[in-house]
């Protein structure tokens, strides 16, 4: 009589473990959703980065900006809606420098009686909201990403750096989305690349007119450890490559939270820059 339930005990535990496994392994080897992937570039998208390896590498090409990006709202579909922001890491004067109207992943040159004035993290020169989305199912990739323009860009000054209490309200956000300005398409990347996703804008870019441009395009990469590099440029109606960075795209690496009293210049950067030495900036935008 033992035996037998000493068998049937038996027989109850390897059931509970295969089944167990089974469910463990149907979790394990769940295939990733569409969902799932908007959620890792939004994730990836979010925090403060700047560019301050890159500006020491070659300080000739870039400059040490900084970028912020925090959740802002979620719309009814479930695409995550985010605030971007950034600044320039130094303060100085710029001399005979023309106003340069830029975004996403570039600095942006004031002008102001011939001369140009750098702004400081606490004074964000580029604020824009991000849409993330999934891709509908019949494009070939994974994950949208949408920049749009802020109806009150002074009401969302250092948004992420606010308490969460004193930030607007998710349905104020969604409010104060305004124009559309891009979209980029992502896909994953292949296997033993560097990158999670990475992807650009449509064939054609978008409208722009800075600098005898008459399109723009954008590119853009998620790297692990939420690095994130960006590349736009400006070209005119012959293809000729007429403004943005010639020698490879912006990275952004996290940033520690310190990070803002040490955004200095590099020291073989000259505050006054010639017209010749100025950034060239990227992916310039209208309104």
């Amino acid at each position: 009589m033992e035996s037998g339930w000493a068998k049937a005990r038996g027989l109850a535990i390897k059931t509970a473990l295969l089944i167990g496994g089974a469910l463990l392994l149907k979790r394990l080897t769940k295939s990733t959703t569409r969902w799932d992937h908007a959620r890792l570039v939004a994730d990836s998208l979010c925090g403060e980065k700047n560019s301050k390896g890159q500006a020491v590498r070659d300080p000739d090409h870039y400059f040490n900006l900084r970028l912020i990006t925090c959740p802002a709202a979620q719309m009814v579909d479930g695409s995550k809606v985010l605030y971007f922001e950034q600044a320039s890491g130094i303060t100085y004067w710029v001399s005979e420098c023309n106003t340069l109207k830029l975004t996403l992943w570039s600095y942006w040159c004031f002008s102001f009686n011939d001369q140009a004035f750098w702004r400081m993290p606490q004074k964000p020169f580029r604020q824009r909201f991000y849409m993330v989305k999934p891709c509908q199912k019949e494009m070939k990739c994974d994950v949208e990403v949408r920049t749009y323009s802020i109806r009150d860009m002074e009401e969302y000054k250092n948004f992420c750096d606010r308490p969460k209490d004193q930030r607007s309200l998710p349905d104020e956000v969604i409010g104060d989305i305004a124009e559309h300005l891009t979209t980029i398409y992502l896909k994953r990347c292949e296997r033993g690349k560097r990158c999670l996703y990475e992807g650009s804008t449509p064939p054609g870019g978008f409208p722009n007119s800075w600098n005898g441009a008459a399109y723009c395009t954008s590119e853009l990469a998620i790297l692990k450890n939420n690095e994130v590099h960006g590349w736009d440029k400006g070209y005119d109606d012959e293809g000729n490559h007429v403004w943005g960075v010639k020698e490879g795209p912006y990275g952004f690496k996290p940033a520690p939270v310190s990070s803002f009293s040490d955004m200095s210049l590099p020291l073989n950067q000259s505050p006054l820059l010639s017209l010749e030495n100025r950034i060239e900036g990227s992916f310039v935008l209208q309104g």
